[in-house]
């Protein structure tokens, strides 16, 4: 019987899947599910891998083959973000996991803040990690990409009626009744724009959205897959959701 004072975590607790896309990470991807699987012993990292030229998907076979936590999804090619997401998705509803955790592969996202999200994820049906909330920020962002992001952000804020603050990040918590409902079939946005089209369908579903501060690294191994084609993916997919039907909504409770 554990004595008192000594509750688990509910990164100790809540069976949990963390979906990291990758291409071209095998600088990071070691150290990354090292880090993940440190956070909490219910946590399990599913990688999926778009057959990356530089070996990433073999380094992840061979961790996996020493570690029972790690899963390799490979795909044929670079086929999106956001379709990476969704397959991820898929493989978790396939299985018992109760959560499901996503995160960028580059350290951009704080592995130490996953816990923050599975906690608040008792309370919340949708966890973001936030660079836009008391707490949170980035470091070593050129000017540009500080604009570009906020804008991104505001965009999203007020053409789609989203009330998140980081409507665009990639570090989230989702209950599995949160993806049991959604309609993944409908999710067209393939690319960085996912993020604000999830996002977008959770809102209109009237599930609780939180945010938990979290401070956004730069990366600093490998090379950003930020391209204009990617910015103006995301145009595209803000227009096609301002004029597209939702439903009702209600506000999230405070973290």
């Amino acid at each position: 019987m554990a004595e008192a004072g000594c509750a688990r975590s509910a990164a100790d607790t809540l069976k949990t899947l963390v979906v990291v896309p990758t291409y071209n990470e095998r600088e990071n991807v070691e150290p990354l599910c090292d880090a993940i699987l440190r956070q909490g012993s219910a946590l399990e990292v599913l990688v999926v891998d778009d057959n990356s030229p530089d070996g990433t998907g073999e380094l992840v076979q061979e961790l996996s083959a020493r570690e029972p936590r790690v899963h390799l999804l490979r795909r044929e090619g670079k086929l999106g973000l956001g379709t990476a997401h969704i397959a991820g998705f898929r493989w978790a509803l396939a299985r018992d996991y109760e959560r499901v955790v996503t995160m960028d592969a580059d350290f951009s996202h704080p592995p130490d803040r996953i816990p923050a999200l599975l906690e608040s994820s008792l309370r919340n049906d949708v966890v973001i990690g936030s660079r836009y909330v008391p707490g949170g920020g980035h470091e070593h962002w050129p000017l540009r990409r500080v604009l570009l992001s906020g804008l991104s952000n505001l965009v999203a804020r007020l053409a789609l009626r989203l009330e998140p603050a980081d409507c665009t990040g990639a570090f989230r918590c989702f209950r599995r009744s949160v993806l049991e409902q959604i309609a993944l079939d409908n999710i067209r946005a393939t690319g960085y724009s996912f993020q604000e089209e999830m996002l977008w369908h959770c809102s209109g579903r009237g599930f609780c959205i939180a945010e938990v501060p979290i401070v956004f690294a730069d990366r600093e191994r490998g090379r950003s897959k930020i391209s204009w084609r990617e910015v103006w993916g995301g145009v595209a997919t803000v227009l096609r959701l301002t004029f597209a039907p939702r439903g009702a909504k209600h506000r999230a409770p405070e973290v």
